[in-house]
Formats: C-alpha cells, sequence, structure tokens
C-alpha cells in the first residue's frame, strides 16, 4: 500500500504540475526529496536548508512518513 500523503498539509499534486507528484505546497519539490537526501544522510535541518523549504514542513512530511511505515510494520501484512 502507498502512504496518502492527502492527509498532509504541508504537500499538495496537482496534475501537470511536475506530472502530479506530490510536491511541497506552493513548490515544485517532490516530497520525494526528502527521503532520498536523508538516505544520502543529510539532516533534517540540512534536508530543509538544501531543499529550501521550512524545518517544520519537512518535519510534518517526515513524520507522516515515519507514522505510516509503522503502520504499515506492525499491520503483520506480508
Amino acid at each position: 500500500m502507498a502512504l496518502n500523503w492527502s492527509n498532509c498539509p504541508a504537500v499538495e499534486s496537482v496534475p501537470g504540475k511536475v506530472s502530479g507528484a506530490w510536491v511541497f505546497r506552493g513548490t515544485r519539490i517532490p516530497v520525494a526529496a526528502v527521503f532520498e537526501n536523508l538516505e544520502d544522510g543529510l539532516t533534517i535541518d540540512e534536508v530543509a536548508e538544501h531543499l529550501e523549504v521550512g524545518h517544520a514542513t519537512v518535519e510534518r512530511a517526515w513524520g507522516l512518513a515515519k507514522a505510516w511505515l509503522f503502520r504499515e510494520m506492525s499491520s503483520g501484512r506480508p
């Protein structure tokens, strides 16, 4: 099951804007860039600075993703 970003006010998906990818509201910066940068070893602060997105906005997206992952891992589904 994919993460449903529609409950996160910090992001939006607009048809025709970055091919409908989930981006930070009012930008063209894909939310996926947060996870790519964290995977590369950057901190939340460094990601926010690098992407020029507010720290609280990055934290909100990261928090939603962590909660979703925890639920998925705890569900017992394969």
